[in-house]
């Protein structure tokens, strides 16, 4: 079982060589208490912290700015898994206290270690006095904690370090310009912002652990110009990847969106692949190509559902309640439990599967030994303008065809094919608008508006899919069938108006204007 809060807060470095003898003196912290919001700044008294930070041999977790400890004094005994949050923020879960890493801990790291062992690397003690910030109702809005830290190498036998630092740290709910006014108080009494985002950072540094780490410097030197091809297409290869990495525990315990921006990232990667096969050797990205399209796809069964639901549920919430015969709610939401636990079980699946974690390894090898074509070393501009028109081209030659069938299951899956050459489109400007500007961005977004109309299209004729199998469900139970016939028209008038909104939509991105602005 593990819980998780938003931990917000700001490290300060204190000068080893200086006397500290002043962190404890009432007289500079009760100054404290003429920040707006604070009225008292109360001693909670001394606490004994102890923990010993987790990490694979090559330090993947810290790699990714994240933290894995096994804690033992305070009121939070347990393991602690900090994962990045933009700003001053991370995400704290914790787990009960456990000899051996619990195996949900595992789980929720393999996105970053690959499956690699999680050992001991630095054991943090530190002898922290606390101090808490209180409104006039006597709310804890932070705590001030000024911490005297000694830590030991469990990897480099005899390396140590001592340091005093101080911590402010948010309470839940409290308006982050506190940290603001506390901040200036500090730096009035000669307290900086440390240099290390955590603890375990400096002692890694001044331990001299990191040093020791097998394998943590793998990049080599790729001779890229800045503005180069390859430069540009690596760092969004880069991102993407880190998001993908990011949301893998968000996905495990389901969160909301979670699956949708993986799999947005999954597409992302695969289609930045595609159009950039003249920077990227298309011979070893291809099979990695081919595994994202499965991640994708296993994301998809999930995702898919939700969106169908909030669709269906959407319909029904707008109809009049007289036309709302027999138990339609009940039974759409009878489908979507079965439906959703099952597609969620196989989104788990996936992610413990061998099959994701060599993915992981092929992604992490790719951007450290990236297999580059001669165009990578070449300026931007050029190679993305050629690479985005190629794409549009794909495009252009799919909705003419499309936009000439007569309505009926043939124009619908020629409609779905080029809302995919769509979206390969938008994902290539993305990839260029660091090199190409407005331009990119301006086609990227009338794209998108194509991409808009056919996904509408596209949900249509799925929802109808789904309705007719839910009527066909009810009335073979004798449930009257009227709603959901009233839901099926809708559906399918929605799709007439989305076929009849495409021409208008497609028509502004005109092609010799296009062209003269990317070249």
């Amino acid at each position: 079982m593990v819980q998780s809060m938003r931990e917000t807060e700001r490290k300060y470095a204190v000068p080893s060589s200086s006397d500290t003898s002043w962190l404890s003196d009432a007289s500079w912290l009760s100054r404290l208490e003429r920040v707006e919001g604070v009225t008292a700044v109360v001693d909670r008294g001394p606490e004994e912290l102890d923990a010993v930070y987790y990490d694979t041999a090559d330090l993947r977790l810290s790699g990714s700015s994240a933290t894995l400890r096994r804690r033992t004094g305070g009121s939070d005994a347990g393991w602690h898994l900090k994962l990045p949050l933009p700003g001053d923020s991370r995400e704290e879960i914790q787990s009960a206290l456990t000899d051996a890493v619990p195996d949900t801990m595992v789980d929720l790291t393999v996105s970053r270690t690959r499956g690699a062992m999680l050992t001991p690397v630095v054991r943090i003690r530190s002898t922290r006095e606390v101090r808490h910030l209180l409104d006039a109702e006597g709310t804890l809005r932070a705590a001030l904690n000024i911490d005297t830290v000694r830590a030991e190498s469990l990897r480099a036998e005899g390396r140590r370090a001592v340091w005093n630092e101080v911590e402010v740290e948010l309470a839940e709910g409290a308006d982050p310009a506190l940290l603001e006014a506390v901040d200036e108080k500090l730096r009035k009494k000669g307290i900086a912002r440390a240099q290390s985002p955590s603890k375990l950072a400096r002692a890694l540094d001044e331990t001299a652990t990191a040093a020791t780490a097998v394998g943590t410097d793998q990049s080599g030197d790729l001779d890229l110009n800045p503005g180069s091809a390859g430069e540009q297409v690596l760092a969004y290869v880069r991102e993407q990847i880190r998001v993908l990495t990011a949301l893998d525990p968000a996905v495990r315990r389901d969160r909301p969106d979670s699956v949708h921006r993986m799999r947005v990232a999954c597409r992302r990667l695969r289609s930045c692949l595609r159009s950039y096969r003249s920077v990227l050797d298309r011979h070893a990205t291809d099979p990695i190509r081919a595994e994202l399209k499965w991640l994708a796809g296993e994301l998809g069964a999930e995702r898919d559902q939700e969106v169908l639901m909030e669709r269906l549920t959407h319909r029904i919430d707008g109809l009049p309640e007289e036309l709302v015969l027999g138990p339609v709610v009940a039974r759409l939401q009878t489908w979507n439990v079965g439906r959703g636990t099952e597609s969620h079980q196989r989104t788990l699946d996936a992610l413990g599967s061998p099959r994701y974690l060599t993915l992981l390894d092929s992604l992490a090898e790719l951007v450290e030994q990236p297999p580059l074509r001669a165009k990578a070393r070449k300026k931007a501009d050029k190679v993305m303008a050629r690479a985005v028109l190629k794409e549009y081209d794909r495009l252009a030659e799919r909705m003419p065809h499309a936009l000439d069938l007569s309505p009926g299951p043939k124009r619908d899956v020629a409609l779905h094919e080029a809302r995919k050459a769509a979206k390969k489109v938008r994902y290539a400007t993305e990839v260029a608008r660091p090199a190409l500007g407005k331009p990119a961005k301006r086609l990227g977004k009338r794209v998108k508006a194509v991409q808009k109309v056919l996904g509408d299209h596209q949900d249509s004729v799925v929802a109808r899919g789904t309705i007719r199998d839910l009527a066909v469900a009810a009335q073979g139970v004798g449930e009257a069938g009227f709603t959901w016939g009233l839901l099926y028209g809708t559906e399918q008038a929605v799709a007439g108006t989305r076929e009849h909104e495409v021409p208008a939509v497609w028509a502004r991105t005109s092609a010799p204007t296009l062209r003269k602005q990317l070249t």
